[in-house]
């Protein structure tokens, strides 16, 4: 791995917890717009403007992108952001009760992400890559950090905690109540230097967003013939996790319909492919095992376990769930673009899943194991393109405490 130190732009002390939002893309509009409320200085003015438009207005239009670019103009004029007077590197480390991870806020080479060394697991869509890439290059920052893991290196976990020892640049709790607290590193070049042992890191959450750092920095390229390498803008902003730290939650699935079935006729095509046991408990206990909630309770699905050296991609809990029922039974062809199913992540857990079959808008739901760390750098390392929405990392990064400037 190749990271390097850069000149960040930070609040102003004391306004971190203030100005921190939510990542882009874990809100909707009208829920970032309740975030936001009445507070100027929330970042979501900034990452999703369109919340000051009209809530029918495109939230896509050039005068959405303009108002991000002039409400950072407006941050940094009244004071609330200032810029480093010497180029750096952080350590940010998130905490939500029993969990903290801490990693390391630098940048990496766009040629890097082109040559596979920042490896992917999912396919990006258009109009969310246009978005991000519009908007990197209309307000000339990268705020809403790549989030990325790499195997554990015993270098960093020295200097890590040499550099959490000291006292930190802001230290608050969100409302969600994660804790965030970021230190500078006390000697950056010694963390550059451990990175060179780091083969490669893996996007862990934030594709669409390594997308546009990428298409921005290409763009500014060819306007920029005469720019090399280093210049800021071939440079993505990150946060590197060791792996092990990382915590990943379930994926869960909800379709609308059981595809003209009745119950019984669907439960009968559940069971020539599954072996299938009544529960109480809406979770599965391991992997190798789905959830499967109708109206009228849970049932425990099983399967064959892999053979040995089986495609890392097929071996997949969600992939198995996608292959044996929810194509073959209930005709949920392609995932991604199929509006008869949805994906309820993270946090909102099974209780949302049970809302969702009382008030009739599921038919039927699956509760599935997390994906491993280890099966989702095995797919990665593979090449390999993991199903739509099949990791949802938590906590997730907060957007406006650090910001890279292309420029």
């Amino acid at each position: 791995m190749r990271i390097r130190t850069f000149r960040a732009w930070r609040p102003a002390a004391g306004l971190e917890a203030e100005i921190a939002s939510p990542p882009y893309d874990v809100v909707d509009r009208s829920e970032a717009a309740r975030f936001a409320g009445d507070n100027p200085k929330c970042f979501l003015r900034i990452s999703r403007a369109e919340i000051e438009f009209p809530p029918e207005s495109d939230a896509y239009a050039p005068s959405v992108y303009t108002r991000a670019a002039t409400n950072w103009g407006s941050f940094v004029d009244r004071g609330w952001f200032a810029r480093d007077a010497a180029e750096g590197l952080f350590f940010y480390r998130q905490s939500v009760g029993a969990h903290a991870q801490t990693g390391v806020v630098a940048l990496y080479s766009v040629d890097d992400y082109e040559r596979g060394i920042i490896k992917k697991h999912e396919k990006t869509r258009q109009k969310p890559e246009d978005d991000r890439s519009r908007h990197i290059l209309t307000t000339g920052i990268q705020s809403g950090p790549v989030f990325l893991a790499y195997r554990d290196i015993e270098a960093m976990g020295a200097l890590t905690a040499a550099a959490c020892s000291a006292a930190p640049l802001c230290d608050f709790t969100a409302p969600d109540g994660v804790r965030h607290t970021v230190w500078r590193a006390p000697d950056p070049q010694a963390v550059v230097r451990a990175f060179g042992d780091v083969p490669c890191a893996y996007i862990a959450d934030g594709h669409h967003r390594a997308a546009a750092g990428r298409r921005a920095a290409r763009e500014r390229a060819a306007a920029n013939p005469g720019a090399g390498p280093d210049a800021e803008f071939n440079w993505v902003l990150a946060v590197f996790f060791p792996a092990s730290t990382l915590r990943i939650l379930a994926y869960n699935r909800a379709v609308k319909d059981l595809h003209g079935l009745t119950e019984t006729q669907f439960m009968e095509q559940v069971r020539a492919r599954f072996e299938v046991t009544p529960v109480s408990d809406p979770v599965p206990a391991k992997a190798g095992e789905v959830c499967m909630g109708l109206p009228g309770g849970w049932h425990r699905l099983r399967w064959p376990a892999p053979a040995a050296g089986a495609d890392p991609v097929s071996v997949l809990d969600v992939s198995v769930l996608q292959d044996r029922l929810l194509a073959p039974i209930l005709g949920i062809d392609d995932p991604r673009s199929n509006e008869r199913i949805a994906f309820v992540g993270g946090i909102r857990g099974t209780a949302d899943l049970e809302r969702r079959l009382r008030e009739g808008s599921a038919a039927v739901v699956f509760s599935v194991h997390p994906v491993g760390i280890g099966q989702l750098m095995a797919v990665a390392d593979a090449d390999r393109i993991m199903p739509p929405k099949s990791t949802w990392f938590e906590p997730k990064l907060r957007s406006g405490l650090i910001v890279h400037a292309l420029d």
